[in-house]
């Protein structure tokens, strides 16, 4: 049976490459309370890195293995409907992208992953916590916990040490205060997770959710020229009070050290103010044709239409082959039962306060 996401005993870095565990965890403070979680997460991560040659063997036979078409990038701040979006589109063939069992264990993918996959599936929780939404280890999921097993240098590391939470926010996901020999480590890290979830799926072209991804377009598109990017903007209320809740949930199971509650929201509400400036300032950089935004409200309420629509507008191939998939995907989809968020007085000047500049630039008021 599996068990819930509080009662855990290990955090996502039992998938972590040694030495992106040693470096991250060198010189943290972990504690008290967690040191049990940090040293059988140690323990499990130390074990299973002794397995990583091999990895890197078969990875060696598929590295010089060409990207036939750049990717697609589902953008927008946590709880702005990526999710959905992100599993409309992976019902096409054609995409390949990064499944729940690889953020894990992204250096056991091309051997041994049969064994892996079927621990992990008797161990995993069913759903996500806070909101309804299906945890399967095959099932699309976005890459950074994925990045975050394969080097230091991503943003996800403030799950694990939220008293750094804005350090990371200004170093690995805007990439403001990044070096620049950590960004090409980025560079040549993901670029390693793309080729191995196109294999891993059978895709021609990756599928890209990763919230973080939206304070790195100048990046992506010295990776990717061509890449195409779906940005999601969703009303800034219910993106709050969500993210709180989701935050506040998810990060019980991975951090190893503690922060209040307070300075959870205060580093939600920077946080949130930092990536829409950094979107903001480098969209233009996305050559024209190749970004759609979309209201999140607009595409639930006729998610099939609006799905054509930006496979044409971005001259994406393949609606055609995938049509009867995301048709029945969708009809499926109709009886999910959505958190209803209630904005009491302190949330609408929270958010009035300081996300202005969202409210009016998308038109969203109460």
């Amino acid at each position: 049976m599996a068990l819930t996401f509080d009662k855990l005993p290990v955090n996502t870095l039992v998938g972590a490459d040694w030495k992106t565990f040693k470096e991250l965890t060198r010189g943290q403070q972990i504690g008290k309370p967690y040191r049990r979680k940090y040293l059988l997460t140690k323990s499990v991560c130390r074990l299973l890195s002794l397995l990583n040659p091999i990895e890197d063997a078969k990875y060696r036979k598929i590295a010089d293995r060409p990207i036939e078409h750049d990717p697609l990038f589902i953008l927008g701040h946590w709880r702005s409907g990526t999710t959905f979006v992100h599993n409309i589109f992976a019902l096409d063939k054609h995409f390949g992208y990064t499944t729940t069992y690889q953020t894990v264990f992204p250096h056991l993918m091309l051997w041994g992953q049969p064994f892996f996959k079927k621990s992990m599936a008797s161990l995993m929780p069913d759903k996500r916590p806070t909101d309804n939404m299906e945890l399967q280890v095959d099932l699309p999921q976005e890459e950074e916990f994925a990045l975050s097993n394969m080097m230091p240098y991503t943003f996800y590391n403030f799950w694990f040490f939220p008293q750094r939470w804005m350090e990371y926010c200004d170093r690995f996901l805007t990439f403001e205060k990044i070096t620049e020999e950590e960004r090409t480590v980025f560079k040549e890290v993901f670029l390693r997770l793309v080729k191995v979830s196109l294999v891993n799926t059978n895709g021609t072209q990756y599928l890209s959710k990763n919230p973080p991804h939206t304070g790195r377009i100048r990046t992506l598109l010295e990776m990717f020229p061509n890449a195409k990017f779906i940005y999601l903007k969703r009303n800034p209320y219910t993106v709050f009070e969500s993210t709180r809740s989701f935050f506040s949930n998810t990060i019980k199971s991975l951090m190893l050290q503690d922060i209040s509650q307070e300075q959870l929201v205060a580093n939600i509400i920077e946080t949130y103010k930092r990536l829409f400036d950094r979107y903001e300032a480098d969209k233009d950089l996305i050559p024209e044709g190749n970004l759609i935004e979309v209201k999140f409200e607009d595409f639930e309420h006729n998610a099939f239409d609006m799905t054509q629509e930006i496979y044409h507008r971005l001259n994406i191939p393949g609606f055609e082959e995938a049509e009867a998939d995301i048709k029945k995907y969708l009809d499926k989809k109709k009886g999910y039962k959505k958190n209803k968020y209630q904005y009491d007085a302190n949330t609408v000047r929270t958010v009035e306060e300081n996300w202005q500049k969202a409210l009016e630039l998308w038109g969203y008021s109460l």
